[in-house]
């Protein structure tokens, strides 16, 4: 069973900089395409960034292009979401997911195989 937990949410100034960590249980972290998605109250879940198994490749929305930078260490069985100029918009639960897709940064929340219980991201003006 894969399990992905999240961690490093917070209640941060407008301006400000958080760094999410994901950690994967198991044994087949470096086999998995990994993505970070976000839900903010009475919104669909939307994609940020995706990052392939290999991390050669990786993704963003418009929204954060520029600000955020998605990376990973498959000896840490780890995904992280550096998130810099953060602005109130950006409240949201970030959840971590992962996808059997190896190659490819997916936007398709469909195409994950695995999710996190999420973390709360909230950003003050």
């Amino acid at each position: 069973q894969v399990q992905l937990v999240e961690s490093g949410g917070g209640l941060v100034q407008a301006g400000g900089s958080l760094r999410l960590s994901c950690v994967v249980s198991g044994r087949t972290f470096s086999s998995y395409a990994m993505g970070w998605f976000r839900q903010a109250p009475g919104q669909e879940r939307e994609f940020v960034s995706a990052i392939t198994s290999s991390g050669r490749s990786t993704d963003y929305s418009d929204s954060v292009k520029g600000r955020f930078t998605i990376s990973r260490d498959n000896a840490k069985n780890t995904v992280y979401l550096r998130m810099n100029s953060l602005k109130p918009e950006d409240t949201a639960v970030y959840y971590c997911a992962a996808s059997s897709r190896s190659y490819t940064a997916t936007r398709t929340p469909g195409y994950y195989d695995y999710w996190g219980q999420g973390t709360q991201v909230t950003v003050s003006s």
